[in-house]
């Protein structure tokens, strides 16, 4: 399975999760300031994994709207994790990207998942691309029937 097929499937977990801990105020605490809300990391973990995403991308990505991204984003520009640059082709357009701070930030919650999330991981980049887009097709499936009940 490709590395980008298996960020995807990792991320449909993700947000699964999130959906289920929704309500919660969970805070990430990785030390050295790095001190998170649960959807200010996932923020962070999209951008990081999609370098140069747009807010209605990760709006519709994560699944919120996009005046939730925008205020995130700009909380997390003043806390210099991630700086925003005008596309060159459709300048109504900022692009999304992290500082050296928000890289680190990223890879503290990289190893906070692969810590805690290794089992499901492994399994995950151990499947091939067909058996991967099932389980895909199950992950979307099972997000909209949450999506339902929350």
């Amino acid at each position: 399975m490709s590395g980008r097929m298996s960020k995807d499937l990792q991320n449909r977990f993700i947000s699964i999760l999130e959906k289920a801990a929704n309500g919660k105020v969970n805070i990430l605490d990785f030390g050295k300031g790095m001190k998170f809300y649960r959807g200010e990391i996932h923020i962070i973990k999209r951008i990081g994994d999609y370098e140069g995403i747009h807010a209605a991308e990760l709006a519709n990505t994560i699944g919120v709207t996009r005046a939730v991204v925008n205020k995130t984003v700009n909380k997390l520009e003043k806390r210099k994790l991630v700086y925003k640059v005008t596309d060159q082709m459709d300048r109504k357009i900022k692009k999304i990207y992290l500082t050296e701070k928000g890289k680190l930030a990223y890879k503290y919650h990289e190893q906070y998942h692969k810590e805690h999330d290794a089992d499901f991981i492994n399994y995950l980049e151990s499947l091939d691309d067909d058996k991967a887009k099932v389980i895909e097709e199950f992950l979307i499936k099972a997000s909209n029937i949450v999506e339902k009940h929350f």
